[in-house]
């Protein structure tokens, strides 16, 4: 669209915090942009200090899509669906565990909400992978996981897992079948997952603008919205304005559940 080659520039660390920083430092020329997610809201939450502000130092452009987290059992397990799950765990105090990746990251938080919502006594066990949350779910090592849909779609196609809830507050196109958590025994839980751009807080207004018509037009493009969804991702724009609010309402959702779930910051 822009007559420009683009260069995804991958910085693994924790939290984001590598790539996090290299914006926040950036030219602000409209030539280095950040993925900002939910993740972003998450670390400003769980980690004591960060070496930029995501509020202050980056100016939103967009967001591009919408995903929830998927809560999954073995197919074998004896529980059909998450009230069987939340009765067992409520008559087992303690007994009963959730796989999710490391401590601090959306799925784990997830289900440490799940936990505070439900009023349940579960053990929340973080894993390195999703892999080995899979083949601790099938030896019955947990008997629940929490993980994003493109993370198991492929062991749900073939039966190995069941689905048994969704974080949203609606059905998903991609599991039609499976109910939001919120309509399966724990009312108000919603854990909305998103991606946006950003680019450094001194960007031009005009800069700004540009890109953000831009992504409007790609994302409703029927190829891009389609492999969008095969990862269980709905395509979405938004306006800058709301993909702060969204940032800044999620840094609050996260620290207050850090707070009542008594979770070490990092």
């Amino acid at each position: 669209k822009l007559g420009q080659r683009f260069v995804v520039e991958n910085q693994p660390g924790p939290g984001g915090i590598a790539a996090g920083g290299a914006i926040a430092t950036a030219a602000p020329d409209g030539y280095t942009i950040g993925l900002v997610t939910n993740g972003t809201a998450i670390s400003a939450a769980i980690y004591k200090s960060l070496p930029f502000d995501p509020v202050k130092d980056f100016a939103p452009i967009s967001s591009l899509g919408n995903f929830d987290l998927v809560f999954a059992t073995n197919a074998e397990s004896p529980y059909r669906s998450l009230p069987d799950l939340l009765k067992a765990a409520r008559a087992q105090p303690g007994k009963l565990n959730v796989g999710t990746i490391a401590v601090g990251s959306t799925q784990h938080l997830g289900a440490e909400l799940l936990k505070v919502m439900a009023g349940v006594n579960i053990q929340i066990v973080p894993y390195r992978t999703t892999p080995d949350i899979i083949v601790a779910l099938l030896r019955n090592d947990v008997q629940l996981m929490v993980d994003f849909y493109a993370a198991m779609k492929s062991q749900l196609a073939e039966k190995k897992l069941r689905a048994v809830g969704t974080s949203g507050l609606k059905r998903t196109a991609f599991l039609p079948d499976v109910p939001p958590v919120a309509q399966a025994g724990v009312p108000g839980y919603e854990v909305a997952s998103w991606n946006g751009l950003c680019v450094p807080a001194a960007t031009p207004a005009a800069i700004v603008t540009l890109l953000n018509r831009t992504i409007r037009e790609i994302l409703v493009i029927p190829e891009v919205k389609t492999k969008y969804a095969e990862f269980g991702i709905e395509a979405q724009a938004s306006s800058p304005e709301e993909l702060k609010t969204r940032l800044q309402a999620d840094i609050k959702k996260w620290s207050d559940l850090i707070a009542r779930a008594g979770i070490a910051k990092l």
